[in-house]
C-alpha cells in the first residue's frame, strides 16, 4: 500500500535500481555545464576578482541571524525533520556538509562532518556567512542563486583558488509560488560521482519543496499527486497539484508542470485531467486512479481529500431575508449591465441568447464603454463559468510576441523562449470563454493563424508539429471599424466573418438614457459601508451633463477619486478633479445651456437652476434659439429617430420647449 503521508521525502536505498535511475536522468532543470560556469566567471571577473582574490568573509550580526532564523523558522524546519533523516544512510558514508542558504546565500544552518575543513576555513561554514559569488567567487550556493538551476562545482571550477579543496552540489528550493526561498548545497572534499550527488541534492530540495506544500495546504484542500507509472508515485519526481473544492488549481511543485507541459495557476483540474473532478474527489483514499491528460498521455494519481473537513453548523441568523441587500461580487451580473437603455438592453437580450451556441460574438463600442465588464458578465451568466475566461489584449502585447503569447510554443522554438515552453492563452481557454479584446490592432501573421484555429479548432504550438484540439466560445471586440480595416488591407476579410457571427455595439456613456441609474449604481458599488450619503441632485445633474470621453473607465476613476477626497462627508463639487470640469467645459451640450443663459440674460429672464422645476429654455423665448442649439435639437432629434421623450431627455428639457424649438425650425 502507497503511503503518501511520507511522499516527497520517501528513504532512499543503494539497491533501489528506480531511484538509481532517476538520480541519474537529465532533465530540462540543469543548463549547460560548461556554459553555466563561464558566465559564473564572467561575473567574477566584473565584479573585480582575481584567482588569488581571497574570499570575503561576510557574516550579519547575531541580531539580524536571529531574525533571519525566526523568517525561514519553517524552511529549516522541515529540512532538518523532514527530509535529512532520509538521506542519512547516504550521506553518513561521505565526509559532506550539508548546508541550506536563504535567497541571498546566507547560511541557514548546517549539519555533517566538516573535518574536511581547516581551522581557517570554517569560519565560512558557520550560520549568517554570506556565500555570493560577489565575495566568494564561483561556487554551489552564488551559482545557484545567479542562474536559478541546480548545479556543480569541481575543485578547479571554482573561481578563487582558495575555494578549491572541495566539490559544491547545491540546488534551489522555490516556494508554493515559485519564488527563490534558498538553496540546499551538499560540499564534500571526496570525489564522488557527479550525477549521484547533484542528484541527491536535487532530489532534496525537491522534497523540501513538496513537504512545504503539504503543510500548507493539506488541511483544507485536495491534494493530487500523479506520475507516469504507479511504482513511482512516492518519488519526489511525482508531480503535486492542490485543487480548491471547486476544482481549481490554486498550487503545484515544479514537476507538475513539467509532466504536464501546462501552465497550471488557476485552471480548472477538469481541463488538465480528461476526469470529472467530482469522481476525484470520491476516489477512496490511498487507492491508485488511473487519469488521462488532455494530451492524451496516461498518468496514475492519487487524490489526498483535507485532513479537516471545514462543517459550519446552520446559523439561521446569517440566513439572508427577502430584504437582505444582496453581497457585493467582484464580476457584475447580467442583470446588473443596463438600467433601462434600450440599445444595451437589445446588446444583453442577444448576447444571453446566443453564448451557448457555437457562434461567435464581435462587440463595437469606444474605449470604456464596458466591453470586458460585459463579456465577464456574459461568461459567468453561460454554463462555461466554471472554466477559464482568458482576457488577451491584442494590442497589449508586442506584435512580435503575439503569436507566442496566443498559441504558445514549444522548448526552443526561439531564442529567449521559455525552457519549459508554454502552453499558449487560446489553450488557456479550453472548455471557456476566449475573450480578444482590441482584435483590429492583431497582425496579420497572427490573423493567418488565428483563422486556422477557428477553422480547425486545433491548435499547434510555435515550433511543434503536434495539433492540440480545443474547446471555446470566442467573443471579440474592437474600438474601430472592422469593415474599415478589412478595406484598408489591415484586417483579413476571412477572418472578419471568422469572428463577427452576431455583432453588438455598447453605446457611450453620453448618449445612454439610463445614465443617471447607472451613475448611481457604479457610485454604490465603490462607496465604502462608512460612505452612506447618496449622490445629491446638484452632481447627479452635473454628472449627467458631463460628455464623458472616457465612458465608464472614467466615470468610475472620477466617483473613486471623489470618495477618496470626501472621506466619510458626502461629495460636493470640490472634491472632483480637475480635469472632469475641463471635459465638462468643453462639452457642446455645455457650451449650448452656457448660450442658452446668456440669451436669457440679455432679455432680461434670470437665469434658473438646473434643479427647480423649471428650466430656464422653458422660459426663453422662441426667436432668440442661437444656430448652435437649434443644430443641436435637430440632430438629437434625428438621432432619436423623432422621439420626443428620448430627445427632450437628452437634452435635458422639457417636452414643451422641445416643441417649441421644432416649431422654430419648422417640423411641427
Amino acid at each position: 500500500m502507497i503511503n503518501i503521508e511520507h511522499y516527497g521525502s520517501a528513504p532512499l536505498t543503494k539497491n533501489d535500481n528506480k531511484i538509481d535511475e532517476l538520480l541519474m536522468r537529465n532533465d530540462d532543470l540543469v543548463d549547460d555545464h560548461t556554459a553555466t560556469i563561464q558566465a559564473s566567471w564572467q561575473r567574477c571577473e566584473e565584479y573585480g576578482l582575481s584567482h588569488q582574490s581571497s574570499p570575503h568573509l561576510e557574516r550579519l550580526p547575531e541580531a539580524d541571524y536571529r531574525n533571519l532564523q525566526w523568517m525561514y523558522g519553517d524552511l529549516v524546519k522541515t529540512t532538518a525533520t523532514e527530509v535529512l533523516p532520509y538521506y542519512e544512510n547516504i550521506l553518513s558514508n561521505s565526509k559532506c556538509m550539508v548546508m541550506l542558504a536563504d535567497a541571498k546565500g546566507q547560511v541557514l544552518q548546517s549539519w555533517g562532518d566538516s573535518r574536511f575543513v581547516t581551522p581557517q576555513q570554517k569560519p565560512f561554514f558557520r550560520e549568517g556567512v554570506s556565500w555570493q559569488e560577489r565575495t566568494n567567487g564561483t561556487n554551489a550556493i552564488g551559482t545557484v542563486l545567479a542562474s536559478g538551476q541546480p548545479v556543480q562545482v569541481l575543485r578547479d571550477e571554482h573561481y578563487l583558488k582558495a575555494n578549491r579543496f572541495m566539490i559544491g552540489s547545491a540546488a534551489p528550493i522555490y516556494d508554493a509560488n515559485h519564488d527563490l526561498l534558498g538553496v540546499l548545497d551538499v560540499s564534500s572534499d571526496a570525489y564522488l560521482p557527479q550525477a549521484h550527488t547533484l542528484g541527491m541534492v536535487r532530489l532534496m530540495s525537491q522534497s523540501v519543496e513538496n513537504r512545504l506544500i503539504f503543510k500548507k495546504f493539506a488541511d483544507e484542500h485536495f491534494l493530487i499527486t500523479f506520475n507516469t507509472n504507479i511504482d513511482t508515485l512516492d518519488s519526489q519526481w511525482s508531480g503535486l497539484l492542490v485543487v480548491n473544492e471547486d476544482g481549481m488549481i490554486i498550487s503545484a511543485n515544479r514537476r507538475a508542470e513539467l509532466l504536464l507541459s501546462f501552465e497550471l495557476s488557476m485552471i480548472n483540474i477538469s481541463d488538465v485531467f480528461d476526469t470529472r473532478f467530482f469522481d476525484m474527489k470520491h476516489q477512496p483514499d490511498n487507492l491508485p486512479m488511473r487519469l488521462r491528460t488532455q494530451h492524451g498521455y496516461q498518468m496514475q494519481a492519487i487524490i489526498r481529500k483535507p485532513t479537516q473537513a471545514i462543517v459550519d453548523a446552520v446559523d439561521f441568523r446569517n440566513t439572508p431575508t427577502k430584504n437582505t441587500a444582496p453581497t457585493h461580487s467582484p464580476t457584475v451580473s447580467l442583470n446588473r449591465i443596463s438600467f433601462g437603455d434600450p440599445r444595451v438592453d437589445k446588446c444583453v437580450q442577444q448576447a444571453s441568447r446566443l453564448i451557448e451556441k457555437d457562434i461567435p460574438i464581435l462587440i463595437h463600442g469606444e474605449t470604456g464603454v464596458g466591453k470586458e465588464v460585459f463579456v465577464k458578465a456574459l461568461h459567468e451568466h453561460s454554463s462555461r463559468h466554471q472554466h477559464s475566461l482568458v482576457a488577451v489584449n491584442c494590442a497589449a502585447i508586442p506584435s512580435e510576441l503575439v503569436e507566442s503569447e496566443l498559441f504558445g510554443y514549444v522548448k526552443g522554438a526561439f531564442t529567449g523562449a521559455n525552457q519549459k515552453g508554454a502552453i499558449g492563452l487560446i489553450r488557456k481557454a479550453h472548455k471557456g470563454t476566449l475573450f480578444l479584446d482590441e482584435i483590429g490592432e492583431m497582425p496579420t501573421k497572427a490573423q493567418a493563424r488565428l483563422l486556422r484555429v477557428l477553422q480547425e479548432r486545433k491548435v499547434t504550438p510555435l515550433g511543434s508539429t503536434e495539433s492540440f484540439p480545443i474547446d471555446i466560445r470566442l467573443i471579440s471586440a474592437t474600438n474601430r471599424s472592422l469593415k474599415d480595416e478589412v478595406q484598408q488591407n489591415n484586417f483579413r476579410q476571412d477572418l472578419y466573418y471568422r469572428v463577427s457571427g452576431l455583432n453588438l455595439e455598447l453605446p457611450p456613456l453620453r448618449e445612454r438614457l439610463d445614465k443617471r441609474q447607472l451613475i448611481q449604481e457604479i457610485y454604490k458599488m465603490e462607496a465604502s459601508p462608512e460612505q452612506t450619503h447618496p449622490l445629491s441632485e446638484q452632481l447627479l445633474h452635473l454628472f449627467e451633463q458631463h460628455p464623458w470621453p472616457g465612458n465608464i473607465r472614467q466615470l468610475v476613476s472620477v466617483i473613486q477619486i471623489a470618495l477618496a477626497m470626501a472621506d466619510s462627508d458626502p461629495i460636493n463639487s470640490s472634491h472632483l478633479p480637475d480635469d472632469f470640469f475641463n471635459d465638462l467645459e468643453n462639452s457642446p451640450l455645455a457650451m449650448a445651456q452656457a448660450a442658452d443663459t446668456a440669451a436669457s440674460l440679455q432679455h432680461g429672464h434670470p437665469a434658473i437652476s438646473p434643479d427647480s422645476q423649471t428650466t430656464h429654455s422653458d422660459i426663453k423665448t422662441t426667436d432668440t434659439l442661437s444656430d448652435d442649439i437649434q443644430a443641436q435639437t435637430l440632430s438629437m432629434f434625428e438621432y432619436y429617430e423623432g422621439n420626443v421623450s428620448k430627445t427632450a431627455k437628452a437634452l435635458n428639457i422639457s417636452r414643451n420647449t422641445l416643441y417649441k424649438r421644432l416649431k422654430v425650425a419648422g417640423i411641427r
